[in-house]
């Protein structure tokens, strides 16, 4: 039997992170139990509200938060808050699968293309690899906000 997964990313800002990787990925941020956002609200001010109705004290409010496909076929996303900062490489990270089925200069412009649109969400571009048929297609490595490593595949 196979299994879903949920990647967990440790991180200072757990809302700004999901947020991020919400707008990178076409996901959404979900709602509180029992709650909706409606169209043009922002998720955080109805888990904002919630967490005050149910007592969570205000410095908690950011001690968490998730990213969830829409569409239900991706892994959720999970951000939780650590004192820590990242020190190293990761030794797991994303591949963003922003040109699949594009080859050669077709693939590589996609790529950078997606690449220009993250480095405005907070992105930063880190190194760009040219395609080698017929070991590699070419992708461009990038950090998330806080300094996690993923690539646009």
């Amino acid at each position: 039997m196979s299994r879903t997964i949920q990647v967990t990313f440790d991180a200072h800002d757990p809302q700004a992170l999901s947020r991020f990787w919400a707008d990178a990925m076409g996901y959404v941020n979900p709602p509180p139990p029992g709650r909706t956002v409606e169209p043009g609200q922002d998720p955080f001010e109805v888990w904002h509200a919630f967490l005050a109705e149910v007592g969570v004290p205000e410095s908690e409010w950011n001690s968490a938060s998730a990213a969830e496909d829409p569409d239900g076929d991706g892994p959720r996303l999970f951000f939780q808050r650590v004192p820590e900062d990242k020190t190293a490489k990761n030794r797991v990270h994303l591949d963003v699968r922003a040109a699949p089925g594009l080859q050669g200069d077709e693939r590589m412009a996609a790529l950078e293309a997606e690449c220009e649109r993250l480095v405005a969400l907070g992105a930063t571009r880190v190194e760009r690899h040219e395609p080698a048929p017929p070991m590699t297609h070419g992708h461009l490595v990038m950090t998330d906000p806080e300094g996690n490593e993923f690539c646009l595949d």
